[in-house]
């Protein structure tokens, strides 16, 4: 006879493997690499999203990983592919291309090198790259060239240098290019900037101490901590070359509209920003500001709206990248099961954010 401690177990289970059998009918993407299923008909073993017809559910057994699928008698599924490293073959190969791009960027790389490299053709390349990251490979390369710049900028080696070692040519159009990237010529980046001011206020609001920083255009940034040393610091990473001055007063009216957006009311007059971005993050903040005050979005669901289906993992990353917190409303995009995610300023900040526009709404 079965003890209540046995009862339970299976209980729980089955209550488990019920779930599981809902995202196998769902092909719920979400849990690939959280389990497999193996089909006793087929002897075969795939991920929940798998593409085939499904199974009947008797026919069903469910393993924690691969291995033990395996172990079993399983074999694994042609179609999805399920020991791949997180269970999505694409993703895995769009990392590795990444690391490729970034331990070779000082290297002329080009789409068809990086083909060859990978044994695909230029189109399956370029498509699957757009897919996983929401970008194509030429503008990884150009997005991790810049950071190369900046970096060897700020060693402080000279622009020629910069350039070479980051894989630019010393041709007048790259400078340019790389100059509009910077905000300012790559010289003038490495100088220190000292044409370029930034003001700043800290004051305090709803989510803690607060930082408003602005150029002559508009705010360019907006942070959250827990002491105004934090936020100096911060504003010191983000902008390194910049002259910085704090002046409380000029900004007042900009932090009083923040304080107003942080409790879900509008703001008076609307917010200047002057921030920059790839393509790509622009098209999903511009996504992030129509989202309603008080209503929250999924990731898939923001990149479903911008035509990227796909981009998932590219659109938390453009939300986790925003420059300019609450003015850019990336506090309402949330996990598919509606849990709340990350935020870069704290998920109690998050939380707090969506809980105040809840209210103002009611």
């Amino acid at each position: 006879m079965k003890s209540n401690r046995q009862r339970t177990a299976e209980q729980t289970t089955g209550q488990i493997n019920d779930r599981r059998w809902q995202a196998v009918v769902d092909r719920d993407s979400s849990l690939d690499g959280t389990f497999v299923f193996g089909v006793s008909s087929t002897g075969i073993f795939c991920r929940p999203s798998c593409p085939a017809k499904r199974p009947r559910r008797e026919n069903v057994s469910f393993y924690e990983h691969a291995l033990e699928a395996e172990q079993s008698g399983y074999r694994a599924c042609l179609r999805c592919r399920p020991k791949a490293v997180d269970g999505n073959p694409q993703s895995a190969l769009v990392r590795a291309i990444c690391r490729y791009i970034e331990q070779h960027i000082e290297d002329r790389l080009t789409l068809g090198l990086l083909a060859k490299e990978f044994r695909l053709s230029p189109f399956h390349l370029q498509r699957t790259c757009k897919s996983v990251l929401g970008v194509s490979p030429k503008a990884y390369i150009d997005a991790c060239r810049l950071r190369q710049v900046k970096q060897n900028l700020q060693a402080g080696h000279n622009v020629t240098t910069a350039l070479y070692a980051a894989g630019y040519g010393s041709s007048s159009r790259l400078y340019e290019r790389t100059a509009t990237q910077l905000g300012m010529t790559p010289e003038k980046y490495r100088r220190g900037a000292v044409a370029a001011v930034v003001r700043y206020t800290i004051a305090g609001s709803p989510l803690g101490r607060m930082l408003i920083a602005a150029t002559d255009k508009g705010i360019c940034s907006i942070q959250f901590a827990d002491n105004d040393e934090q936020l100096q610091q911060g504003l010191m990473r983000e902008f390194p070359f910049a002259t910085r001055r704090r002046d409380d007063a000029a900004m007042a009216e900009w932090r009083v509209n923040l304080t107003r957006l942080m409790q879900g009311r509008e703001a008076h007059p609307s917010l200047p920003l002057d921030i920059r971005a790839t393509a790509f993050q622009r098209k999903v903040w511009e996504t992030l500001q129509r989202i309603p005050r008080g209503e929250t979005r999924s990731y898939s669901t923001v990149a479903k709206k911008i035509g990227m289906p796909t981009a998932t993992r590219a659109v938390a990353r453009a939300c986790a990248t925003n420059p300019v917190a609450v003015a850019i409303p990336c506090h309402r995009v949330v996990r598919e099961d509606g849990e709340l995610g990350g935020y870069r300023w704290g998920i109690e900040r998050k939380e707090q954010l969506l809980a105040m526009e809840k209210e103002a709404g009611v």
